[in-house]
């Protein structure tokens, strides 16, 4: 079959092309039959053409005349305007056509399950089992583009600042903590196991020992837990590790990529440095370690207030170490019966608190839920305290401390979105820092890393760590964007010692410690120097960048939210030939499925 070679894609031709001989190559989006003329509009992923058979050429119209979308064409032709009846404004190339004389039909296509354009409402499974054809849908081409681009971007600035690309293994070693590894066997060593990365951080930071210096990696990590729209079981991160190098500089540096990208990208300038907010005050005051700053209802703490207040509820809830929270939602002091009943049904289903208490704040006095139980002059301190005016509803919250918190930010959140109280336009970057070092698992009763087992102890806290271990700060930071953490890092611990401290303080005993991790405690003990560094989420980040709701529409091919991928049905049985060479043997349920 003949191969017309393109002279131009679908996406340039303007008025300056007019009367030049152009092939072009694409799909056909539309096809419009108007008797003695044909007009198609050809796509590619750069953009539409409009071009145009006449029955001049009886042959070529005939041809034309079985075009149906999606059929792969090529069409040699001159460059014609259109009729001032027929510009189309909203198109680089909606003021010209091309007049076809000649035409290849490449291949034909069956009638798509789903219209190739954007805004379609189609099951998502739909889409993912053709995602191939949900592939020309110019949006997710869109997306596609910017992330290729900004990958792009994000390479050029770190060579910029001389980092080293460099390729860390995929098959590596299961290590505790964080979510679940994804296992893979290994035949030639029976009933042995790989793990696919969560993330290259010991690797990275063994090339900061080896003297590599600044290390980063466009790299895929693999978690497998449960998705939600913003996880996927593989992601991409742009992987970071610099030496001799503290917070301010890996601040300074990312906030500087960030605008890069923002400035380049989206053409957007971003004020730096962006400001910062330590882990306590995040969770007092927007009830959440990423909050969004794109909207206001900070929470206000009322137990000082209800200590004493008469009220049995509250006055528990102090007396165990509780908090009663609140926020102020400006404008919603009218809300009638029915509705407050329908938001506190709301509220305790998607926070988990046990109830929801309001006092409706008026001109000529408030309404207090729980007012008969209060004196007046209480009311009106904690109207005072949560700076309410007439008009507006106080959301009150009481519980165990700091998850009354949590609840209040789910609160906060739902209040926002409901509100329209979110600017859609809005950047807000923030750096959350002075995170705790660890945390208590009561299920487990031990300590977990609240980052990762590496991350380093600020100095001064150092000796905490074996007689109050939970008032540590870390020299950790996040980088959070509009709600989300697009970002993850710290400064590392470089010493062997503190490193086996560190284990030792996560229930990670020595035996343990040396079967996992000897390498890297060795490798300390031959110059280490000081390192810290970051990840960041390239699929988050796209995915704010566009707006997409999903990582799905961010990522060529994303797995479902059963992990799954609807296209080609991975993961899949395998011969039982390949589980005797691998030694492996399934029982139980995965066995009636693997016969399945």
């Amino acid at each position: 079959m003949k191969t017309l070679l393109r002279t131009h894609h679908c996406g340039e031709l303007t008025q300056t092309d007019e009367g030049k001989e152009v092939t072009l190559n694409g799909w056909v989006s539309t096809r419009r039959d108007l008797g003695g003329v044909i007009f198609i509009d050809l796509r590619d992923r750069y953009g539409l053409t409009q071009i145009v058979f006449d029955e001049t050429n009886k042959e070529l119209h005939g041809k034309a005349e079985t075009l149906r979308n999606e059929y792969v064409i090529g069409v040699k032709g001159t460059v014609i305007p259109r009729g001032d009846d027929r510009i189309n404004p909203n198109l680089v190339t909606g003021e010209i056509e091309v007049a076809v004389s000649e035409l290849v039909i490449y291949s034909e296509a069956k009638t798509p399950p789903f219209e190739i354009k954007d805004q379609i409402q189609t099951n998502e499974d739909i889409r993912l089992t053709y995602r191939y054809l949900d592939l020309r849908r110019p949006e997710i081409q869109k997306n596609l583009m910017l992330r290729s681009e900004v990958t792009q971007t994000v390479r050029n600035f770190y060579h910029g600042l001389q980092f080293a690309e460099v390729e860390t293994p995929v098959l590596m070693r299961s290590t505790p903590e964080g979510a679940r590894d994804y296992l893979v066997p290994s035949r030639v060593n029976p009933g042995r196991f790989y793990a696919l990365p969560q993330s290259p951080q010991t690797y990275k930071q063994l090339l900061m020992v080896s003297g590599m210096d600044r290390y980063f990696q466009i790299v895929k990590c693999f978690r497998d837990e449960d998705l939600r729209a913003d996880r996927q079981p593989e992601f991409t991160q742009i992987d970071v590790e610099l030496s001799f190098v503290n917070e301010e500089m890996i601040y300074h540096i990312h906030e500087e990529l960030m605008a890069e990208i923002w400035k380049k990208h989206l053409g957007v300038e971003l004020q730096t440095p962006f400001p910062r907010m330590p882990y306590e005050d995040a969770i007092r005051t927007y009830g959440s370690d990423k909050p969004d700053l794109r909207f206001d209802l900070p929470i206000c703490t009322l137990s000082d207030l209800l200590s004493d207040c008469g009220f049995k509820i509250f006055e528990t809830t102090v007396s165990k170490g509780g908090d009663i929270v609140a926020i102020t939602v400006p404008g919603l002091g009218d809300l009638g019966r029915g509705a407050l009943d329908r938001l506190t049904e709301d509220a305790k289903r998607e926070t988990g608190a046990a109830g929801l208490i309001y006092i409706k704040v008026a001109e000529n006095g408030h309404l207090c839920s729980v007012g008969k139980f209060l004196q007046e002059e209480t009311v009106q301190a904690m109207i005072d305290r949560a700076d309410a005016s007439a008009g507006d509803l106080v959301l009150i919250l009481a519980g165990p401390s700091p998850q009354v918190y949590h609840q209040m930010g789910i609160l906060r959140l739902m209040m926002g979105e409901s509100q329209k109280l979110i600017d859609p336009d809005a950047v807000r970057f923030l750096w959350v820092t002075d995170f705790p070092l660890v945390e208590w698992d009561r299920e487990e009763e031990r300590f977990f890393a609240l980052h990762h087992p590496f991350t380093s102890p600020r100095e001064e806290d150092i000796d905490k760590m074996k007689s109050d271990p939970e008032k540590v700060k870390a020299r950790a930071y996040d980088l959070v964007l509009n709600g989300s953490e697009i970002g993850g890092g710290s400064i590392r611990i470089h010493d062997a010692k503190l490193q086996s401290a560190m284990f030792d303080l996560l229930g990670i005993g020595e035996e343990e410690a040396r079967e996992k991790f000897g390498f890297l405690l060795d490798a300390f003990t031959y110059g280490a120097p000081p390192h810290g560094g970051i990840a960041l989420g390239l699929d988050r980040v796209i995915m704010l960048m566009t707006g997409a709701k999903s990582l799905r529409d961010v990522i060529a091919f994303p797995k479902n939210q059963r992990a799954q991928s609807q296209m080609d049905q991975s993961p899949g049985v395998v011969d039982e030939s390949q589980l005797k060479e691998l030694h492996i043997q399934l029982r139980g349920k995965a066995l009636t499925e693997q016969g399945s």
